[in-house]
């Protein structure tokens, strides 16, 4: 079976798509193209893609829906590219699920840096083996497992995490009651070489907490440390 990630590029341009399909290709991907939101869930399923590179501003559909379309379908990393350049949408992009956030114009080089560091992201549960026991670590009846990405709540339902959410919350409970910097963060989850956008961890906590607090006003489990980072607050074991 081949391990060559499957990416497809979504965008209504051209030529950015021809640019794009050929870097890709060249570093050693299958990529796939079209300049429509039709059909992007059926392809993600059927030719089981690993990586949707996604315009935002596609005509007759929004494109902000689309972002979380396969996320809802598929394990599938999603990096949303757009000429936009609203800092709102960057940050609302993020929270429907989004990997990454690249506006145009880009240099080519650095959305491939984006793409490998998304890609890493999603194999790295699956490649690296259990930091303790099992790879299950439990908080507040909660539990987490690394080795399958899944996180189950007190009640035994699953939680869907994205890519960033579940790197977030592995830092987290390798590392609790440890405060963590934001620049640590990032580092969990783009790596230390690839540019983040500046808000993207703070974005991500939040989201985070709508998933863990029973109040996001008032989080018990992930807080704030003014002016230092997060600090994890609740006692974790290894199973």
């Amino acid at each position: 079976m081949s391990d060559v990630k499957k990416i497809l590029v979504v965008d209504d341009e051209p030529d950015i798509r021809e640019i794009v399909a050929i870097m890709l290709e060249e570093s050693g991907y299958d990529v796939a193209t079209t300049g429509t939101g039709d059909g992007v869930v059926e392809t993600v399923q059927n030719d089981r893609i690993d990586l949707v590179v996604l315009d935002l501003g596609l005509p007759g559909i929004d494109g902000l829906t689309l972002t979380r379309a396969p996320k809802e379908h598929a394990d599938v990393g999603v990096i949303i590219i757009s000429g936009r350049g609203e800092s709102t949408e960057k940050i609302i992009g993020l929270e429907i699920g989004a990997d990454d956030y690249l506006g145009k114009p880009f240099e080519p080089r650095e959305l491939l840096a984006r793409v490998r560091s998304v890609l890493e992201r999603l194999d790295k549960p699956a490649a690296e083996p259990a930091a303790a026991g099992s790879g299950a670590f439990q908080f507040e009846d909660w539990t987490l497992d690394v080795v399958v990405r899944s996180l189950i709540d007190p009640d035994g339902n699953l939680v869907n995490l994205s890519s960033g959410e579940f790197g977030l919350l592995r830092a987290f409970v390798e590392s609790p009651n440890q405060v963590l910097s934001r620049d640590q963060l990032l580092d969990q989850t783009h790596g230390m070489d690839t540019p983040a956008f500046d808000r993207s961890v703070d974005v991500q906590i939040a989201r985070l907490r709508k998933k863990l607090e029973p109040s996001a006003q008032a989080p018990k489990f992930i807080k704030t440390v003014r002016n230092a980072g997060y600090i994890f607050a609740v006692k974790v074991s290894a199973g």
